[in-house]
């Protein structure tokens, strides 16, 4: 999964890294702000998608992807936005927003980041491969979903 991707700039590309792990992937999440149609399209050619739009998509960007959406994977619920606000209360206000799932992966800050209930639900940001900013590297995430249970991993792509 990957989020933030502000593609094309200049000649930013993903990483090596990050499209090798995204070809093998059974699904590729993207939290929003790959800003052109065709960062989409690409993906679409590594596998199955199912992305949401950000806050620097363009139109067609946004008329192709909703503000936020969920997946089942196998018995287990992952909702997907691109802005999960403010840092404060965003565990419980992502566990209202997204009823019933188990996990929230979204992204916008940049910045990768793993927290959960103690009931087991999830948030989890991939980060970006792209663009950093603030973050030491550039990274990504990997959903594992085994035995009924969901796992995230921060991978780093630099």
């Amino acid at each position: 999964m990957i989020s933030d991707t502000h593609l094309p700039r200049g000649d930013r590309r993903l990483p090596d890294a990050c499209v090798e792990r995204l070809r093998a992937a059974d699904l590729i999440l993207h939290a929003g702000d790959l800003m052109r149609l065709a960062v989409l399209r690409e993906l679409e050619s590594y596998g199955r998608v199912v992305a949401v739009h950000g806050n620097v998509d363009d139109g067609p960007v946004r008329a192709a992807l909703p503000a936020l959406t969920s997946i089942d994977v196998q018995a287990l619920r992952i909702g997907l936005v691109h802005d999960a606000g403010p840092a404060k209360g965003r565990l419980a206000r992502l566990r209202r927003r997204f009823p019933g799932a188990d996990a929230v992966v979204f992204g916008h800050s940049h910045v990768p980041l793993h927290e959960w209930l103690s009931d087991g639900f999830q948030i989890f940001n991939p980060g970006s491969p792209t663009e950093r900013r603030t973050a030491p590297c550039h990274t990504m995430g990997i959903a594992t979903v085994s035995g009924g249970r969901l796992t995230f991993e921060l991978i780093v792509v630099d």
